[in-house]
């Protein structure tokens, strides 16, 4: 069988299987030019005139069709379909019986005769819409029957009894489809679903063409499928010895599995599949290279035939995977999102992410110099020592570059001075997260403590401060800078609630505001115990040193005291 025809009969097939009917009508003339004894191409062709409403070549192509073999059923029922749609009601029976007479169960031909009883008893002229029967046949359906109360769909209907044209028009709005399923018994879903499988043959409900007002129901022509083209004997063998291959390449056979490979392109090279399995068995025996070549002859190949894009994705995907195995990240990354215009794939990109991430963690192990790391650090203490706290900050994180926490043992010392820095400039957050990431790397570390109680004074955070600060004291007891920062937050604390501490409005707010956003805060006021607490305390004060004396409610009751929630007079 000659490539080309191949390719175009195979094109053709898509287009059809896509609704682009005018694609598969010049496909299928192509592999006509090439190959004019084939009648299931002129069948094919009349399919995809039908379809298209094209009723009188669609004619001449199915004659064409049985003129090459008369004994193809689909032949006559494709000339019966012509002929109901150009209202030769006669010969269309004719046709379809003759189909009956060569099967006498094909149920396409049996449909083609009801059709055409169906149009003879449909004559004379009556409204399309407004008929009254049809009216009432919406005004009973549940599905339309509130569309009668609709101005807009009133007048959609007033607008195509008056202009058949505009049926098409309107077709875009969903209740003219479930109109025209009630009135004329019609189905609208997926090219899929309408096909109606029989013999390759489908018959799908389709929409009376514009300007057909005075028969509401003819003409109706059922559509039909293009014939699968037969498989030869060498595709056939092909598919057997790739079958062989995947066995062998699940039983990990894989000198088994090439050779039922080899013999599977050997029979049938066209079959980009049998290329990239191939490729699939050089990639587990490690010989990514040739891995890699077998995929770019498949992609190749593939561009040649015009291959689904999925195939050629996979291709792709393979050929990052074997760069992967070898270390080119970067040349795997490129061809991961290659592969990913092709075809989307969650596995491939996935892949990418994966290659991206062992990238970045290959170029900062690259970069790793704990000589610099050492430098940038002296140059850091330098400009703190200088006051100059920005630079300082910029040689603390050139130095953590060059030592990370993952090799050096002194990384939360880093941490512990940026902190510092930017406690200095008043960059709470930022602080926050240098200090909390330097007790996270070295919790034994009472600076760390120090560094985050500091911050949280600052932002008047006291109760987690006092927090931090005794958590600290536990890993440093002796440590005087935690000493003295409970003490101060103690003192702040006394000042606020002995009103020492003057705040304004506005600043008193912010300080609730924050303390409500603490999860611990929200957690304290939605105890249902702690509510009634301080339920019970605002109407009956003297009942607070009751309730205080269970050890668990004084301590939330201090929590919020120092938060600023609840203030004592």
């Amino acid at each position: 069988m000659p490539l080309p025809r191949l390719i175009s009969d195979m094109q053709g097939n898509a287009a059809f299987a896509s609704g682009d009917f005018q694609t598969a009508v010049d496909k299928f003339k192509q592999a006509i030019q090439l190959d004019a004894d084939n009648h299931v191409l002129y069948s094919n062709a009349s399919a995809s005139l039908l379809s298209l409403k094209d009723y009188t070549q669609a004619l001449s192509y199915a004659e064409q069709c049985i003129q090459k073999n008369p004994g193809f059923v689909k032949g006559y029922t494709r000339q019966g379909a012509a002929l109901l749609g150009l209202e030769r009601l006669d010969e269309a029976e004719a046709a379809y019986g003759k189909a009956l007479e060569l099967d006498a169960g094909n149920a396409a031909a049996q449909e083609g005769m009801n059709m055409v009883k169906e149009a003879r008893e449909g004559g004379g002229k009556k409204s399309l819409f407004l008929d009254p029967q049809n009216l009432q046949k919406l005004m009973l359906d549940p599905r339309t029957r509130s569309f009668m109360s609709q101005p807009d769909f009133m007048s959609m209907l007033k607008a195509c009894e008056e202009d058949p044209n505009k049926m098409q028009e309107f077709m875009k709005d969903d209740r003219m489809k479930v109109v025209l399923e009630v009135i004329f018994g019609l189905r609208f879903a997926d090219p899929d679903e309408l096909m109606k499988e029989d013999g390759g043959d489908a018959t799908a409900a389709s929409v009376p063409p514009a300007g057909s007002s005075e028969k509401t129901e003819h003409p109706k022509v059922p559509e039909a499928e293009p014939e699968p083209e037969p498989l030869s004997d060498d595709v056939k063998r092909s598919l057997e010895e790739k079958e062989k291959g995947n066995a062998a390449y699940k039983a990990k056979d894989f000198d088994a599995a090439i050779a039922h490979y080899d013999a599977a392109i050997a029979l049938d090279p066209e079959n980009v599949s049998f290329v990239t399995n191939k490729a699939a068995v050089k990639f587990e025996q490690g010989k990514y290279d040739e891995c890699i070549a077998d995929c770019e002859a498949a992609i190749e190949k593939g561009r040649e035939l015009r291959a689904d894009y999925k195939l050629i994705a996979r291709a792709m995907t393979r050929i990052g995977n074997s760069l992967v195995k070898q270390g080119k990240l970067e040349e795997a990354i490129r061809i991961y999102n290659k592969s990913l215009t092709e075809h989307r794939s969650a596995d491939t990109l996935e892949r990418l992410n994966n290659a991206e991430r062992a990238l970045k963690q290959a170029l900062e192990e690259a970069y790793v110099d704990m000589g610099l790391c050492t430098e940038e650090k002296d140059k850091g203490n330098a400009a703190f020592k200088a006051q100059n706290y920005p630079d300082a900050i910029k040689h603390y994180t050139e130095a953590l570059r060059r030592g990370p926490p993952s090799v050096n043992e002194e990384a939360h010392k880093l941490y512990s001075n940026r902190a510092a820095c930017y406690t200095k400039l008043g960059a709470w957050n930022e602080g926050l997260k240098d200090a909390e990431k330097c007790i996270e790397l070295a919790p034994e570390f009472g600076k760390g403590y120090s560094r985050k109680g500091h911050l949280q004074y600052f932002m008047k955070e006291y109760t987690k401060a006092m927090q931090t600060y005794e958590d600290g004291l536990k890993h440093d007891p002796e440590s005087q800078e935690l000493k003295d920062g409970l003490k101060r937050c103690i003192m702040a604390i006394n000042a606020q609630n002995s009103g020492a501490e003057e705040l304004t409005e506005e600043e008193r707010q912010q300080r609730q505001e924050r303390a409500m956003a603490d999860p611990e805060i929200q957690t304290i006021l939605q105890d249902p115990i702690m509510r009634n607490v301080l339920r019970d305390m605002q109407e009956n004060p003297a009942s607070a040193q009751k309730h205080l004396a269970d050890a668990s409610v004084a301590a939330k009751f201090e929590k919020l005291v120092a938060s600023g929630i609840v203030q004592v007079r």
